[in-house]
């Protein structure tokens, strides 16, 4: 039985990893602008910078300089590398094969490895409401994106695509555990800092080595406006929402809200003219049911 203090702070919980969902969503239309003028390393080492930017003074501002110098920074930038770095480079690699709506639909796997996760590794028992809570909010995800136009075909685009999702997954839950000193703020600007650092020097390899540099001609306001919604938008805001979020409801339950991603992305096509996909609407539903069925906020056993 959770007291009205735990429902209160679970639901608020689950609305900031909503949130994080929604700001997140909106990068993935963003990054279409600015994809086909720089590689992928330079624009996954572009929009950590840019996210850096925005937490690392924010971080500074309100917790001061004792708290900044004097964290783990080796860990975070290991941890970030992987978190924000590879996931950001292969989601990168996937948007460059195929569109939005596939990305989305692989993301569906990632409560799945979420919970497996915490089931082996934290050795959290894999009760009836996590496994009903799990089934939903799959469902949920699959139903959200059988109106879309994305289909899935086995290859680079869908590969890194699931490996993007795994990166992400593992790293989320190692930024809460391995910083447990640092807060929500810290974790988040520690990680985008470090994993900054890594990719600024792999970008600068990749170019001086293999000539991979961004198309800065055809580089203009429209450009990097979606540079900067998938950067600071979609990696500085959403990542502080995601890591809050995930602290107090665990990896697991988080990564369910992922799978009404594509809903959030209909809503703002539907904002700009494009029509209404209830399909996508009833499946966003049956996956916040599922995430709230998980935690026992509207199931409980008996």
């Amino acid at each position: 039985m959770l007291s009205p203090a735990e429902r209160r702070s679970l639901l608020l919980a689950n609305l900031i990893c909503l949130a994080s969902m929604v700001i997140w969503a909106s990068g993935l239309p963003a990054a279409d602008l600015i994809i086909p003028y720089m590689p992928p390393i330079a624009l996954t080492a572009a929009r950590a910078t840019l996210a850096a930017m925005v937490l690392l003074p924010v971080w500074w501002a309100l917790e001061g300089p004792e708290a900044v110098l004097g964290a783990d920074w080796l860990t975070g930038a290991g941890v970030g590398f992987v978190t924000l770095g590879l996931a950001s480079f292969f989601v990168i690699v996937a948007l460059q094969f195929n569109d939005p709506v596939t990305v989305a639909i692989v993301t569906a796997v990632m409560p799945v490895a979420g919970i497996t996760l915490e089931c082996l590794a934290d050795k959290r028992p894999f009760t009836k409401a996590l496994a009903l809570g799990l089934i939903l909010s799959v469902a949920g995800g699959l139903i959200a994106v059988s109106g879309s136009e994305g289909h899935l075909d086995l290859g680079v685009g869908v590969l890194a695509a699931l490996a993007s999702v795994l990166c992400y997954t593992w790293g989320s839950r190692e930024t809460v555990r391995a910083l447990p000193a640092l807060t929500p703020l810290g974790r988040s600007a520690i990680t985008v800092a470090g994993c900054a650092v890594v990719v600024l020097v792999a970008a600068l390899g990749d170019g001086l080595i293999r000539g991979n540099w961004p198309q800065w001609s055809a580089i203009g306001a429209p450009e990097l406006a979606g540079l900067a919604i998938f950067g600071i938008g979609s990696m500085a805001v959403s990542q502080l929402l995601w890591i809050i979020s995930v602290g107090q409801i665990g990896i697991g339950a988080a990564s369910m809200h992922m799978n009404a991603v594509p809903f959030y992305v209909m809503l703002m096509v539907f904002a700009l003219g494009g029509p209404w996909n209830w399909a996508q609407t009833f499946g966003a539903g049956i996956v916040v049911i599922g995430a709230l069925v998980a935690q026992g906020l509207i199931w409980r056993q008996r």
